[in-house]
């Protein structure tokens, strides 16, 4: 499956494998979230709900996106 979510909180984290283009800035950003060596690869309780919210709005593929749940 190429789109997995993560649940923190009120909020989904949505992962779109097909769409990412590895510019790593999830990684360097949040390393304690998102560490692609990990399984699985987001640790929602890295960081607080809007510093993950906040650094997902940041990505520039789209690959990683927020739902409300």
């Amino acid at each position: 499956m190429s789109v997995k979510i993560y649940e923190k909180e009120d909020v989904k984290i949505v992962w779109d494998q097909t769409k990412c283009i590895h510019s790593g800035n999830c990684v360097r950003a949040l390393p304690a979230v998102f560490n692609p060596k990990s399984r699985p690869w987001i640790n929602v309780d890295g960081a607080s709900k809007e510093e993950i919210v906040a650094h997902v709005a940041q990505c520039p593929s789209g690959a990683l996106s927020i739902r409300e749940a």
